[in-house]
């Protein structure tokens, strides 16, 4: 993504803001980018992403997210009415982390403050693909297509529920035709191309190991 930084000042800005999340990253003009500093012009980078959450009986636990293993997370879906997903998925490439003054006339917070952000490829639904108990199906989505200007963004880690399990539908193939640089930070280093496609897994078994 050439425009990393311009991309992540604009994402940055919103939260000092308290922009709601809409999933439409707002953009700013240079002058508002200017009121935003990263300290040192340093970004830190972190090989893990721990979200706490509540299981389904109820109880607290957390996943683990590595940008190299297990990298997929589910946020609420800011979309509204009856054909709305609930849920927006992404694959996270990077977990930063930063010291930003905010600067300006509009600053609410003149010290320096530490803030995470999550650099992510975004998954969207597959149009007309029906799911749930009635059809049978799991919920299917895949890479948006780097065309896409919100193809790539940055993510408040605050706004991740947990990890989400995705199985590749194995039918319908792979693709290079997603992203054009066949070796980029967008795939494991020994991958060259995507699955068309991923099943989303939405039941989990409890496993109870035997008794000795």
């Amino acid at each position: 993504m050439q425009d990393f930084v311009p991309r992540l000042k604009d994402h940055l800005l919103a939260r000092l803001l308290h922009r709601p999340f809409d999933g439409d990253e707002e953009e700013f003009s240079d002058s508002d980018r200017n009121t935003v500093r990263i300290v040192d012009n340093r970004i830190y980078s972190a090989k893990v992403l721990r979200v706490n959450y509540t299981t389904y009986d109820i109880r607290r636990d957390q996943d683990s997210m590595n940008p190299r293993t297990h990298a997929d997370v589910m946020v609420l879906s800011p979309e509204t009415g009856p054909r709305a997903h609930p849920y927006w998925y992404a694959r996270v490439l990077g977990v930063f982390h930063a010291r930003v003054l905010h600067t300006g006339p509009l600053a609410t917070n003149r010290s320096i403050q530490h803030m995470e952000f999550l650099w992510v490829r975004w998954f969207g639904t597959n149009p007309g693909h029906r799911y749930g108990h009635k059809a049978a199906r799991l919920p299917k989505i895949g890479f948006v297509p780097e065309s896409d200007p919100l193809a790539f963004g940055f993510l408040d880690p605050s706004l991740v529920l947990r990890g989400c399990h995705l199985i590749p539908a194995f039918n319908d193939g792979r693709t290079s035709g997603l992203l054009t640089v066949p070796l980029t930070a967008a795939r494991p280093p020994d991958e060259v191309d995507d699955w068309v496609a991923f099943y989303v897994n939405m039941y989990v078994k409890n496993f109870c190991p035997p008794s000795l």
